[in-house]
């Protein structure tokens, strides 16, 4: 049976934060809210409960599971090496909607499918995920739903489609953005775009100083 915790009750929250917890590091699975959609989490180093993950979404190993970390420094001990580029897309927009995909370093103990030696980044603006992620650390997280249908932009949409397959779901109440994370590549020479959502192309291409078209020109090459 899974639980479901209503996290603008501050007893519930914290009751649920505390199940999370101890669900995440014994291997299980648990729903979170995010302010983009809600998330399907795993220990980040648990490569069993990754691959849980990815059963429960139907999913393969070509798509690797992103990860969410719960501070900016956090970044430091996951790369291969901290770009400029990286820096300054962080301050920009993090905590928030922007997803960057980074070489990882080459010493993480973990397998997030096959990502071939990168790993996609995210630091998320809600109060309840922040607070998850910096008791437990970076935890792999894909939207809540069943891979080919509609991501999960509340709790009850996550359940439908997840049920028992997850133990805890904290209900953080309906998605900000309802929309999926806009994705940055900076594992090559000039970044891209490689998905359009929360954060504006024209926003992230002000930052980088360079046009939208451009950023858009090496997404699509």
């Amino acid at each position: 049976m899974s639980t479901v915790y209503d996290c603008a009750d501050p007893d519930s929250r914290a009751a649920g934060l505390s199940a999370a917890r101890s669900t995440l590091k014994s291997g299980r699975l648990a729903v979170i809210p995010t302010d983009t959609l809600y998330g399907l989490a795993a220990d980040a180093f648990d490569s069993q409960a990754v691959s849980a993950l990815l059963a429960a979404k139907r999913r393969g190993r070509d798509m690797p599971v992103p990860v969410l970390v719960g501070s900016w420094n956090t970044i430091d001990g996951l790369v291969f090496s901290v770009r400029p580029q990286a820096r300054e897309l962080i301050r920009a927009f993090w905590p928030g909607g922007l997803s960057l995909v980074v070489q990882q370093a080459p010493s993480l103990a973990w397998d997030l499918g096959d990502a071939r030696g990168t790993v996609m980044l995210r630091m998320p603006l809600h109060p309840v995920a922040l607070e998850l992620l910096r008791e437990v650390g970076p935890l792999a997280v894909s939207s809540a739903n069943v891979s080919g249908q509609p991501p999960a932009t509340t709790v009850a949409e996550a359940q439908a489609q997840l049920g028992d397959l997850v133990g805890v779901y904290l209900d953080g109440g309906p998605a900000d953005h309802a929309v999926a994370s806009t994705i940055v590549d900076l594992t090559a020479d000039a970044p891209r775009i490689l998905r359009e959502g929360a954060v504006p192309v024209e926003k992230i291409a002000e930052v980088l100083g360079m046009s939208p078209e451009e950023l858009r020109q090496a997404g699509a090459r």
